[in-house]
């Protein structure tokens, strides 16, 4: 290369802007936050569509915070996320029902168009800590249109976890595999813990009998859902290393596509492996908090390396929603000391 042309490309270099560090702002609430929903919850789902005179008419995606005293609502207001505050009162009593009656207790019960499920039938696991004996579906059933109204009918069906399994407490996730709602729950046997996917077969009736359809291998130490992906697939957190996986559920049974950068094995970029919570930000892309939970990294679901992280002002506490889509979409943080952060990818493209 000349002399001229190594001038030009260092000329070219410096005048690139670099790679922008995620923003990291804290939002000015006038409470402690113990308790986050994204704004696929069933707390956020009541709350738009309660009416409050707080909300707009057309408020799109919310979160919803809440402490022991105070409430809010988390919206975008063009790419800013603004604060609505609530009354306690009526956030409470929206909640109420995210715990059904014979629910683990702590857990939240999911829905996804006409189902609803929780985990049930409160029991202890092989480590001895808290467990449930099955997941109980519920559905709607279709009726006929009627000048007089008529209840609508609810089927039920309790799902158990297999031999000598219990499912662990960690919330359901609802995902679309061939065309058809599956639910994605955790169990634990004494050789270790498995992805469980629970699904219908196609036998027993015209809709199908609910049952876990399929497992992936089961493996010592503890497991979590980081975030179901639209695939359909999930990434989960394994290990007391922390180290992640992705995995395919299209077809019969699950299949592993990576196990994290390859150079680090599953680790993040500083070698201390993640944590649950995560979530998926745009197609190929999702965040996810660090071991130690002090910072949330930004990582590609082509082969999960890293590409950036922002260091957050306290380690997550209660969780994070995602308001919005796309790699510039603002991730709420409820941080253990109570405060709400928001982080937005500052080399994100609208």
């Amino acid at each position: 290369m000349s002399e001229r042309a190594a001038f030009a490309l260092a000329c070219l270099l410096l005048a690139s802007p670099a790679a922008a560090e995620p923003r990291v702002t804290l939002l000015d609430l006038p409470f402690r936050v113990t308790q986050l929903r994204d704004p696929g919850s069933e707390a956020a789902l009541a709350v738009a569509t309660a009416g409050l005179p707080q909300l707009p008419r057309r408020a799109g995606p919310i979160a919803v915070a809440w402490g022991e005293t105070g409430a809010a609502v988390l919206a975008l207001s063009g790419d800013r996320v603004t604060v609505v505050p609530l009354s306690l009162d009526a956030v409470e009593g929206l909640t109420a029902a995210e715990t059904p009656k014979g629910a683990l207790p702590g857990s939240r019960r999911v829905l996804s168009g006409p189902v609803s499920a929780y985990l049930s039938g409160p029991t202890t696991g092989p480590d001895g800590r808290p467990g449930a004996a099955g997941v109980t579906i519920r559905e709607r059933q279709k009726v006929a249109m009627s000048a007089d109204p008529k209840p609508v009918p609810v089927a039920t069906a309790t799902v158990p976890p297999g031999a000598g399994a219990v499912f662990a407490p960690d919330t359901l996730r609802p995902v679309e595999t061939d065309g058809s709602l599956a639910l994605l729950a955790l169990s634990e046997r004494p050789e270790g813990a498995s992805l469980a996917v629970i699904g219908r077969e196609k036998t027993g009736g015209p809709e199908g009998t609910w049952r876990v359809r399929a497992e992936t291998p089961p493996a010592p130490g503890p497991l979590r859902v980081a975030a179901a992906l639209p695939g359909p697939g999930a990434v989960l957190v394994r290990g007391e290393e922390g180290k992640i996986e992705l995995w395919s559920l299209a077809g019969s049974k699950p299949v592993r596509q990576a196990q994290g950068n390859t150079s680090q094995d599953g680790k993040s970029q500083d070698g201390k492996g993640f944590s649950a919570p995560g979530a998926v930000l745009a197609e190929g892309e999702m965040v996810l908090a660090t071991r130690d939970r002090t910072a949330l990294a930004y990582l590609s679901l082509k082969d999960l390396a890293e590409r950036t992280r922002a260091t957050l002002p306290a380690p997550i506490g209660a969780g994070l929603a995602v308001l919005g889509s796309g790699r510039n979409a603002p991730v709420i943080v409820a941080l253990a000391d109570g405060r709400l952060a928001t982080v937005q990818d500052g080399d994100a493209r609208p």
